[in-house]
């Protein structure tokens, strides 16, 4: 065991529901966490839009819980048992300055015998879960986090600030499998790309698909989130989807049933879209089955990720957060102790540090 017998003092937002304050709660955590669990300590969080949806009540969530779901920290305990590791087989060390995937999947059930970790049929997912005692610190928005096995741990370099590292365990993370299922290297080179939804996962796309070449149109109709768009390696930002020419693939990123409709049918022969913004119901759209056949047309659709998109995540920060200004897009951080402060206000991405105690406003 790693881990000396003992406790630390830790500290949580716990969310009790729509309308009700959010309450920074005092607790400890055992710093032998329990056999092939890791504790760490964290450093910043960061605001999905899927927490807003929760506290606005336009999600379902269980509660009493923790949300917060992206975090970057530093290991502080690692539990008995056979000891955690890093994809690429390294074991994870008290000390280690890490981020970690948004599920936890049990390794043995179809779905991840089929590498569909992300949909494990046990699956458990940081920042979703109501308070347990035995998993009692579940979420990022809090001082420390338990992780569980099955949980993909990613060791981040010290160059890429905390700011920057938090997003990786979900945006980025998400987008590295939109990425990987859109298969650009099967289109014409360069692959013309189209991304509808310039939020934090539309512009994360545009750097990603511009680093690899792509030509990219960004469409948006919010002229901050277009300038925004240019500057993470647009080729063409418009408001309107009818000004983008036929493309390769088609990246649909926001959830709007008019951008979904738009994707498909913006794509040229042999095209193939992506959807992963559409994460409520909503309006069903009309699809040409004619067309879909005639253009030989792929549709297909991304919700969470592998282990390996998060690995191929912190690489892509650590490679190019200097070329595309991912820092702006997250505010200043403020306390753990004051969490309405962030989650009860939309705007410029939000974060919450838990020395001064920091939370990521998204899309």
């Amino acid at each position: 065991m790693t881990a000396v017998s003992g406790a630390v003092q830790a500290r949580y937002a716990r969310w009790d529901g729509v309308g009700e304050p959010i309450t920074v709660v005092s607790t400890s955590a055992a710093t032998d966490p329990g056999p092939g669990r890791v504790l760490v300590a964290i450093d910043l969080a960061t605001v999905c839009g899927s927490d807003l949806h929760t506290v606005h009540g336009r999600r379902n969530s269980p509660h009493p819980g923790i949300l917060g779901h992206e975090q970057v920290g530093h290991v502080v305990a690692i539990g008995s048992g056979p000891r955690p590791h890093y994809p690429n087989g390294v074991d994870v060390a008290v000390g280690d300055r890490v981020v970690w995937s948004i599920t936890a999947s049990c390794g043995q059930c179809r779905n991840c015998a089929w590498d569909l970790e992300q949909k494990c049929l046990h699956l458990k997912k940081y920042g979703h879960e109501a308070l347990d005692s035995s998993w009692p610190l579940n979420g990022g928005f809090a001082s420390h986090c338990v992780l569980l096995p099955g949980t993909t741990i990613v060791a981040v370099p010290d160059s890429v600030p905390d700011p920057v590292a938090a997003p990786a365990s979900c945006a980025t993370a998400t987008v590295t499998a939109v990425l990987d299922a859109a298969e650009l290297d099967r289109h014409r080179d360069p692959a013309r790309v189209l991304i509808t939804g310039a939020g934090m996962l539309g512009v994360t796309a545009a750097a990603m698909a511009d680093a690899l070449g792509a030509w990219v149109a960004v469409c948006d109709p919010d002229p901050a989130r277009q300038e925004t768009a240019t500057r993470f390696g647009a080729d063409l930002v418009v408001g309107n989807h009818t000004e983008v020419p036929l493309v390769d693939v088609a990246l649909e990123l926001s959830g709007h049933p008019a951008a979904v409709q738009a994707c498909i049918t913006h794509l040229d022969v042999g095209g193939r879209a992506v959807l992963a913004g559409s994460v409520a119901t909503g309006p069903p759209i009309t699809i040409d089955p004619e067309r879909v056949v005639r253009n030989l047309t792929t549709i297909t659709g991304v919700h969470n990720y592998r282990p390996g998109h998060l690995r191929a995540a912190v690489d892509f920060l650590a490679a190019h957060h200097d070329r595309y200004p991912f820092a702006e897009l997250v505010a200043t951080a403020t306390d753990l102790d004051h969490p309405d402060d962030v989650l009860r206000n939309a705007g410029q991405r939000r974060s919450l540090r838990q020395s001064s105690g920091a939370v990521r406003d998204r899309d």
